[in-house]
């Protein structure tokens, strides 16, 4: 009898475990979307695009040392790494859910009582130790499914991790052309302050011996007065970026050593872009979503089998005993083996509804990857136009900044011949100051436009894995 039942039991786990191989849940489809062929402001289509390492896009020396610094003290990205640790663990739970479960118990006791009931009997002391197994078997793959959506949201944090990365070194990189932006504008205005300090001089003596009316004396105080108002402007504006910059490398607000200037620094190799198709495979943000849309996904297959009944087989073997030195005899043994169904009944469609809720979970997911397609699609445009019309600006600007420059000498030698009116002299000279800030700001822009371009593109990222 003993045997026929042990033989049950075993034909029972293994149609369990047969049957576990079934996974509810509908499995991962890749969501097809439409790219366009090629790129709008590009003459032809690159087949294939290899993106350089930021080593060769960034050649200032002091940047590829501020972009190390901040890859390795980075808070951002340590936290980062910390959510892709967060996320292994819980795979490794998940896994887990798969296996048996096997716990250790002991308890000893002395009394002559049944419940609360004395039993007429001399007191005895009880021992007893015993091992216990639980094997939820995996019934309809719903521990498969989650251990699926784990999976799926480890690989995201790693593509987390990598667009962090990616857009700390875009940050970084930015910012410290905004540095030598705001540095350069504060040199226009103190060297703007000098000219206009020196000529002011000049037009006070020519004051002072009635040469030159007094409204000229005040034009003259007020173009230095707004030229000295720029250096404050400026120092602060170099102060917030270099603050800015330091906590980015992960040190404490402090001074930026420079030694280039945004006239030294060129703009990259033109970078090849590829097929608009490539960039899916590239960006690390779609790629991240797209991995939480599978591991949402799975989550369906999760609430469908639970809607399922499931088996669990249980087993003890232990060792009882009124006398410690006892348990190692035969009679002390003890031992059971079982199974165990348990399933909802009614449950007034909870657990359909349950389903339902992770279905419309998962299509939100679905939008947000065609929503992080379509915003890269848009994004990679936005930059290409803007580094085109860019480029096509400060060549204008170049322009009129030498023809702004010869302007305000020749204003200063008509004034000082007596040929035309300080009115000249001011306009011209308001106009070159404007024009040499906005200049140093296209070069910022101009710079900056390429950097973006190369995060927006996808990049190269310094590690391939994260560990």
């Amino acid at each position: 009898m003993k045997n026929i039942k042990l033989v049950n039991l075993i034909l029972l786990a293994l149609g369990a475990v047969v049957l576990s191989n079934c996974m509810v849940g509908p499995n991962f489809q890749k969501v097809e979307t439409a790219a366009p062929e090629t790129y709008r402001t590009m003459d032809h289509a690159i087949d294939s695009v290899n993106l350089p390492d930021y080593n060769a896009i960034f050649k200032d020396t002091i940047l590829l040392t501020l972009i190390d610094s901040a890859l390795n003290n980075n808070l951002d990205l340590q936290m980062a790494v910390s959510r892709i640790n967060e996320s292994r663990a819980y795979l490794g739970m998940a896994q887990a859910d798969m296996m048996p479960s096997f716990t250790v118990g002991g308890a000893g006791a002395f009394g002559n009582t049944l419940g609360s009931f004395p039993t007429g009997q001399s007191a005895d002391a009880w021992f007893t130790a015993s091992a216990n197994v639980n094997w939820e078997l995996i019934f309809w793959g719903k521990y498969r499914r989650a251990s699926e959506a784990a999976q799926a949201e480890l690989t995201a944090t790693e593509y987390g991790y990598r667009a962090i990365e990616l857009s700390l070194i875009a940050q970084v990189a930015n910012t410290y052309y905004s540095l030598l932006d705001y540095k350069k504008r504060l040199i226009i205005a103190e060297r703007t302050l000098q000219t206009r300090t020196e000529f002011l001089n000049i037009i006070q003596q020519r004051y002072d011996k009635g040469i030159v009316p007094e409204i000229d004396l005040n034009q003259a105080q007020v173009q230095e007065a707004y030229a000295a108002a720029a250096i404050p402007v400026y120092t602060r504006s170099i102060a917030f970026t270099e603050n800015a910059l330091s906590v980015l490398i992960g040190n404490n607000p402090q001074e930026i050593i420079t030694i280039s200037t945004i006239d030294d620094l060129v703009t990259p190799d033109s970078i090849p872009v590829g097929l608009p198709s490539q960039l899916l495979e590239r960006r690390p943000d779609v790629l991240e979503a797209e991995q939480l849309l599978k591991a949402q996904n799975a989550r369906i297959g999760v609430a469908q089998a639970m809607r399922f009944p499931s088996i669990s087989l249980t087993g003890l073997f232990g060792l009882a005993s009124t006398d410690l030195a006892a348990f190692n005899a035969g009679d002390a043994l003890m031992g059971s083996a079982g199974a165990s169904l348990f399933g909802p009944i009614f449950q007034f469609g909870k657990n359909k509804r349950r389903v339902e809720v992770e279905r419309e979970r998962t299509e939100q997911m679905r939008l947000n990857y065609e929503k992080a397609v379509l915003s890269a699609f848009r994004e990679t445009e936005d930059a290409l136009v803007n580094i085109h019309t860019l480029e096509q600006e400060i060549v204008e600007i170049e322009k009129q900044l030498t023809a702004s420059t010869n302007a305000s000498l020749l204003s200063r030698q008509r004034y000082d011949g007596g040929i035309t009116s300080y009115l000249e002299v001011l306009d011209a000279d308001r106009t070159l100051f404007q024009i040499e800030l906005y200049y140093s700001e296209l070069q910022n822009r101009r710079l900056t436009a390429y950097t973006d371009l190369y995060k927006i593109l996808g990049g190269s990222w310094p590690a391939e894995t994260t560990e």
